[in-house]
């Protein structure tokens, strides 16, 4: 029979990795809490129609990448590929923009049909931070802020911000008829993708990854140059308040980000320690999408980091592990088991991490298993301690610079008081 193996881009997370991802999520939720942020959690389905409205149908992600079927009652159904239009969708459904301002944070897999890459797969996770009802400049910089502060706590070296401007709706129709005038004259220079992307959505052009079309760029038209004077004061306010802060930032003209729905600011956070996938958070305001989605006319910024990529870079300076126990019960016997598995139970209820062997094999076999398990403390029962009413204590690698503790013989309420 053929073995069954996971679809292509649909990685699994094995136990070596998840402590290291557990620190993630720990280190974000504990940020989030301070700021005031609150967690929302969507479901990984949704009607085909919010992300081609929201997302834009002209984006690669709804035109190419999407998972998308018709379901049993003849719905078409996509799993999400983001997770700022379900948030949205959320928000509107259920009346939260009626109650103020919202601060709202989310995490979970994700799903885009791309070419599988290190970092980069099918399903992937990630951590993003929604706030809506906010208009005031000081939103996005409080937005940055956050994430800033949280990739510098994870331990995150080299980090940089990337910043810029893509104006009001006005600004960018304004900006989209001067690009598109511009490089229609230079269509032949273009590469193939950038060629169909001219009429289609010609923005994203700017943040080709092909070195002659990046070359031809140089001389085009840019969209600080067809911002309103609201729109360059805004900006304005969002620099001198990321330098108040003290957080460097370097303007780049070309950051369009990918989705139809950004407004406004516009940001990336990459590190050195990724190379070519150097982006490990980004985000932007996105003032008309609540809008377009069946809402009120609402303001919002907000961001989304990617866990793997993430997580790659930390691994660098974390090795892989498996949190290891405090306490390894060994036993054997036919009276020693069944007060084996009492006594751990016990022994976990007081707050400890006991792991307890059920192999049943010779005490040696146990003993190096416990070993390799890394734990602290083995405790030992075979049917002459269970008929003595009692237990011995090993002490397997003693504290941190220290000799192992001598072996002990103790009674089960001795043993419980010890690790009471």
């Amino acid at each position: 029979m053929e073995k069954l193996q996971s679809l292509r881009g649909m990685v699994d997370l094995l136990p070596q990795s998840t402590p290291l991802w557990q620190r993630i999520e720990a280190t974000a939720r504990a940020h989030f809490a301070r700021a005031a942020i609150e967690e929302i959690r969507t479901p990984v389905l949704e009607a085909t129609e919010l992300f081609a409205r929201g997302i834009g149908e002209a984006t690669d992600v709804v035109g190419k990448e999407m998972y998308t079927f018709v379901d049993r009652g003849e719905r078409s159904c996509t799993l999400r590929p983001e997770g700022t239009a379900s948030v949205v969708r959320a928000a509107i459904q259920h009346g939260l923009l009626s109650q103020g301002p919202q601060r709202l944070w989310y995490g979970g897999p994700m799903f885009r049909y791309e070419r599988p890459q290190a970092g980069r797969q099918r399903q992937f996770h990630q951590i993003g931070l929604e706030m809506l009802g906010f208009a005031d400049p000081r939103s996005d910089v409080e937005a940055i802020a956050v994430a800033w502060d949280l990739l510098a706590d994870l331990g995150v070296q080299g980090l940089a911000l990337e910043l810029n401007s893509l104006g009001s709706s006005d600004d960018r129709a304004r900006y989209r008829e001067q690009l598109v005038a511009w490089l229609s004259e230079r269509a032949d220079q273009l590469d193939p993708d950038s060629q169909d992307r001219l009429q289609r959505n010609p923005l994203r052009i700017l943040d080709s990854k092909n070195p002659d079309t990046q070359a031809l760029l140089a001389g085009a038209p840019t969209l600080a140059e067809a911002l309103s004077p609201e729109s360059r004061d805004r900006f304005a306010r969002v620099r001198d308040g990321l330098t108040l802060l003290g957080i460097p930032f370097q303007l780049n003209p070309r950051l369009v980000r990918g989705l139809d729905y950004y407004s406004h600011t516009a940001f990336e956070i990459t590190s050195t320690q990724l190379g070519a996938q150097a982006t490990v958070c980004g985000g932007g305001r996105y003032d008309g999408l609540v809008e377009q989605l069946g809402g009120p006319a609402t303001a919002a910024i907000g961001w989304a980091l990617g866990m793997e990529r993430l997580a790659i870079l930390l691994a660098q300076v974390e090795p892989a592990s498996v949190a290891a126990p405090e306490i390894y019960v060994v036993s054997r016997g036919e009276r020693a088991e069944p007060l084996a598995l009492q006594l751990a139970r016990q022994l976990r209820q007081a707050g400890h991490a006991v792991e307890l062997d059920l192999t049943g094999a010779a005490f040696g076999k146990q003993f190096k298993r416990a070993d390799r398990a890394g734990a602290r403390w083995a405790v030992v029962i075979g049917d002459s301690e269970a008929e003595a009413g009692v237990v011995v204590l090993k002490d397997l690698r003693g504290a941190a610079g220290e000799a192992p503790d001598p072996e002990q013989r103790l009674s089960r309420e001795e043993l419980l008081r010890r690790f009471a």
